[in-house]
């Protein structure tokens, strides 16, 4: 039997009523221990998993690759589905791509691509990511370098948006594919839908141009709800009547409402999100901190038994990291007060700051060779005593992921979604 979109997730979701209502968790794939730790937790608690891919992190070869594990679609889809036969996950597991579309690589954006070339090469993206079996596409048309300090006007990013689903629609059809879900709007405050009179203007309009082209509607539309992550906390001020408002707009077009960069909110915000109807939430860069911040606790570890004569020699893997997050300058998005600015030699004369960058944007290094190599290390040093540190690793990453399992009400979702799916 094949398995439940999102789109009748979705739709499931939003019939829950009092103590069954939940949030889902989209979880940026940071890396293969992250996926495995997943896949672990998402057993033994039984809820979806929602793997969400930003073209930085898996896009084609040829249009860059990816960051996280030099993963294309190809090999992240691999990755997925050998993590599943490894743990034994049999659970509802989807292939998301987050901030699909134009400029939305890096280099991209830098390079100021006319719109027609900007266009193309996300359609390029979501081609792949079609052929390669993703479950839902987030169409994000918003991040126009030419749109510095103002709003996006509503019908142009209305225009892209139906431009692209048509695209991939097309596409699909050609290929006999099944269906897939979208994922529309965004959390930059330059994509216009910060008040509900604008979402549900948006709505209205979004679904009258797709009705008449006969084209699906999103299961998704993404609200900004207040949420913005710097450096390891979310500096943002979460405004619960504006959840509350864009979730039960949403509710009514018979979609669910999408919130980004939820990263390092407080248990009091969680826990109110299923309450208030949000039915999803991203986070991404707290589980990659959330990693790096366990191999610093190992190399801690084995430079205590390193000093007691149980290792012969320790691992490099602490300067390794340090001096990988800073050069890379990932760090950059994240920063506050003008940090941002400062050079990696700045930096490094800095033993807190760099610490900071190093927790920030460590992820990003983790497939560079050395850094690989040095985790290698630690690992077979860590073993000589006895300490399984990928289990410590694994471990930390899942209470992380885990705190937010409690606060949304997810464990046993899985088996509820779907006997309500069997039996419609």
């Amino acid at each position: 039997m094949s398995k439940m979109t999102l789109h009748e997730v979705v739709n499931s979701m939003l019939k829950l009523e009092g103590s069954e209502k939940a949030t889902m968790i989209g979880i940026g794939p940071m890396s293969k221990t992250l996926i495995k730790a997943c896949m672990l937790l998402g057993k033994e608690k039984d809820f979806p998993l929602m793997f969400i891919a930003s073209r930085n992190q898996v896009d084609a070869d040829a249009l860059g690759g990816g960051y996280v594990c030099n993963w294309d679609q190809a090999r992240f889809a691999a990755a997925i589905h050998e993590a599943a036969e490894e743990t034994g996950f049999d659970g509802l597991c989807y292939l998301c791509r987050d901030h699909g579309g134009p400029w939305q690589r890096d280099n991209e954006r830098n390079a100021h691509l006319p719109e027609d070339e900007a266009m193309r090469l996300g359609k390029q993206s979501y081609l792949v990511d079609l052929l390669n079996g993703f479950d839902l596409l987030h169409i994000d048309p918003t991040k126009d370098p030419y749109v510095v300090g103002k709003i996006i006007d509503m019908d142009v990013n209305i225009n892209r948006t139906v431009e692209l689903i048509e695209y991939v629609e097309t596409e699909r059809k050609k290929r006999d594919l099944p269906a897939i879900s979208y994922e529309v709007g965004t959390e930059e405050t330059n994509g216009g839908l910060t008040s509900p009179e604008n979402y549900k203007k948006f709505i209205e309009k979004l679904h009258a141009r797709l009705d008449g082209k006969g084209l699906p509607h999103p299961s998704f539309i993404v609200g900004n709800t207040g949420t913005l992550t710097r450096l390891t906390e979310n500096v943002g001020h979460v405004d619960s009547t504006s959840c509350k408002e864009l979730s039960a707009v949403a509710k009514k077009y018979g979609v669910g409402l999408k919130e980004h960069n939820g990263d390092y909110l407080d248990d009091a915000t969680l826990l109110e999100h299923p309450a208030l109807g949000v039915t999803a939430m991203n986070v991404a860069p707290e589980f990659g901190t959330v990693e790096t911040q366990a191999y610093l606790k190992l190399i801690e570890t084995e430079e205590r038994l390193v000093g007691q004569g149980l290792i012969e020699k320790a691992s490099d893997l602490g300067n390794t990291l340090r001096e990988e997050a800073v050069n890379s300058g990932r760090w950059k998005k994240w920063m506050v007060d003008g940090k941002e600015r400062l050079t990696a030699e700045e930096i490094f004369k800095d033993a807190e700051l760099t610490q900071l960058i190093t927790e920030i944007s460590g992820h990003y290094t983790f497939n560079n060779p050395r850094v690989k190599e040095e985790i290698a290390r630690l690992y077979a040093n860590l073993a000589i005593s006895g300490i399984d540190g990928e289990k410590y690793v694994i471990y930390k990453i899942q209470a992380s992921i885990d705190h937010y399992v409690e606060c949304f009400n997810l464990k046993g979702l899985t088996s509820k979604l779907m006997r309500a799916w069997r039996s419609a």
